[in-house]
């Protein structure tokens, strides 16, 4: 199988699809591995690397996608690119499908098979092959880092023959697996920490990681997630007994970060102007959600806003870009256990479509867009 590494330059972007230590992995396997030009240098993995691991450089995408059978990829790529790959070639990345549907149609119309990353099937056997988890894991470590840096005052309790220094308050919104990452990193430095989810099972990981946990527990919270894990919508009555528990909460607190994300949603807003106005100055609210329309009223995508009051306003874009060697090796080793999905005993490009994860993320196929979710 001939597999390209494309160059993600979109946007925010420093992450790349295959590092070194994989495509050597490949390359042992027998596959013919094509790097392009820089793809990870913003990760700070030089073609030298690369072309010591046996891969080969490529001076564009263009050049490196034309002849590919599989495509490797963080976010996918643009429909010209798409355009110019072999029919039946794959490409895989992050790719939003219900965000940008004409993507899966210009996949489809070149007939190239697209292999949505994010739509992999959250079951058992897919974990090691979950990119969302991986990179949401190193967001909520960074965001707790990066709001210590900006809230400027030690985390853990000090005490010291000048005074004794009060631990930071730290209060995490949503526990998915960046708001664990979250808490439990708020931890290690010493805050203390409490949290809130709607779904009744995230109180027990919340106290087993040291934290409090935050929550209206009534009957509608006791039956707040779906079956495949994911927190369900609540009704406007349960939304405004939370929001005024959440109120008094956030008024004490030095750093918030929000998590709260619903699959094919707008996010949440959980942080209202009027909660900021309560908070002290040189608090800081690190919105993780920002690039789903966030969960702070006032959050700013890619800027840090700072309010009438001193509060500072996080919407940084990216974040597992913001720390790009480890979120690539992550994202690598997650490809790497998806590669065998798509490879026959004799190490062609075949994917096996009796495969439920296969199944679960392909967009396209044979030319036409076969995902349930972006049928008509």
């Amino acid at each position: 199988m001939k597999i390209s590494v494309l160059k993600d330059a979109a946007g925010h972007e420093a992450r790349v699809a295959a590092t070194p230590d994989t495509v050597k992995g490949y390359v042992a396997s027998g596959h013919d591995v094509v790097v392009v030009k820089s793809a990870g240098a913003a990760a700070d993995f030089s073609d030298a690397m690369y072309k010591d691991a046996g891969a080969t450089i490529a001076a564009t995408n263009a050049a490196a996608a034309k002849t590919a059978d599989l495509v490797m990829s963080i976010t996918g790529a643009d429909a010209k690119l798409v355009a110019g790959m072999k029919k039946g070639a794959g490409i895989t990345g992050v790719m939003s499908p219900t965000d940008n549907p004409k993507y899966a149609a210009a996949c489809a119309k070149a007939g190239v098979t697209a292999f949505a990353l994010d739509y992999i099937p959250r079951i058992s056997r897919a974990q090691a092959m979950d990119v969302l988890s991986s990179q949401s894991n190193l967001s909520g470590y960074r965001a707790v880092v990066e709001a210590g840096g900006i809230y400027g005052r030690a985390f853990p309790m000090m005490m010291t023959a000048a005074g004794t220094i009060a631990p930071a308050k730290v209060f995490i919104m949503g526990v998915g697996v960046a708001g664990l990452q979250a808490i439990a990193t708020a931890r290690r430095l010493g805050a203390v920490t409490t949290a809130t989810d709607v779904r009744p099972a995230t109180k027990e990981q919340v106290a087993s990681l040291g934290a409090k946990f935050i929550a209206v527990e009534n009957d509608e919270f006791k039956a707040a997630e779906t079956a495949g894990g994911y927190a369900k919508q609540m009704s406007p009555e349960y939304q405004k007994l939370q929001a005024e528990l959440t109120a008094s909460h956030v008024a004490k607190q030095d750093i918030v970060v929000t998590t709260a994300l619903i699959p094919g949603r707008k996010a949440p807003i959980l942080i209202t102007k009027a909660m900021l106005d309560t908070m002290k100055p040189g608090s800081v609210l690190v919105d993780l959600a920002v690039e789903r329309g966030g969960n702070v009223e006032g959050a700013k995508a890619g800027e840090i806003v700072t309010t009438k009051n001193g509060v500072h306003i996080v919407g940084h874009l990216n974040w597992p870009s913001r720390m790009a060697g480890d979120s690539s090796n992550m994202f690598a080793r997650n490809l790497k256990n998806f590669l065998p999905l798509v490879t026959a005993e004799d190490g062609a490009y075949a994917p096996d479509w009796d495969d439920e994860i296969i199944q679960g993320c392909a967009l396209t196929k044979d030319g036409a867009v076969v995902h349930e979710r972006l049928k008509g």
